[in-house]
């Protein structure tokens, strides 16, 4: 099984070397890592074409010169993943949020679901403890205000660990998506619901990163919560089927 970890980074020097060593020494037959590069002024792309010199076949780049935006970086990823020939599109943060070591438990269940969820929001799942409570119960607020307003069942719309089979990404037609933030997660979870598309979400343990600096502000998480009613309007009619 052909599998792609496509990785977005942007300033993510000191995490990336770590975390394509990571992913490759899981020993999964067929895994390759597609790092989504946006510029990155501290010097990430340059790190990530030497990984790619050094596992030739294993890891390659995509340096992205246009506007930035999670949303932008993830579909360019998916379109060179599938043109590829990608079966299976593993999508996943590369500061060590998500732990690589979860990337088999994902990838066990995918023979059975369109897609396979890392879950916070499910029993067994959870994030790190040195979280405040604070930042704990706005997290929990955000993915229940996603989930609400959309009405949706999956319990952890807003996370990023997730296993997309090929035959899901092109039937979603990833050229309507037009989130660029972290909506981008909430978007193609309420897609591929709303297209009847079979679902899992596993229980993983979401943790503090690694190394770096966090993208998420308040703002971000502003403009997200705001950007969830544009979703529900531009997918109003979409129904079960049409793909």
């Amino acid at each position: 099984m052909r599998t792609t970890v496509v990785l977005p980074t942007y300033n993510e020097a000191e995490n990336i070397a770590p975390m394509a060593e990571a992913l490759l020494g899981l020993g999964v037959s067929g895994l390759s890592i597609l790092v989504v590069d946006d510029a990155s002024p501290d010097g990430t792309g340059d790190i990530a074409d030497r990984l790619a010199a050094e596992h030739p076949g294993q890891v390659a780049v995509l340096h992205r010169a246009g506007p930035r935006g999670l949303g932008r970086a993830y579909i360019a990823g998916f379109q060179r993943a599938l043109a590829d020939g990608a079966e299976v599109i593993v999508q996943m943060d590369c500061d060590f949020s998500h732990n690589p070591a979860d990337v088999p438990r994902l990838l066990a269940h995918i023979a059975d679901y369109d897609l396979v969820m890392g879950s916070r929001y499910v029993p067994g799942g959870g994030t790190a403890e040195d979280w405040g409570i604070e930042r704990k119960l706005l997290s929990a607020w955000a993915n229940l205000y996603a989930r609400t307003i959309l009405g949706l069942r999956i319990r952890d719309v807003t996370g990023g660990f997730r296993a997309w089979r090929r035959e899901t990404l092109e039937g979603m037609d990833l050229s309507r998506v037009r989130s660029q933030g972290y909506i981008f997660q909430v978007e193609m979870a309420y897609i591929c619901e709303r297209m009847g598309y079979r679902i899992l979400e596993v229980p993983i343990r979401f943790e503090e990163r690694r190394e770096g600096r966090s993208k998420m502000s308040l703002r971000v998480q502003i403009e997200a919560a705001l950007r969830v009613w544009q979703v529900r309007w531009r997918y109003r009619n979409l129904k079960t089927g049409r793909r």
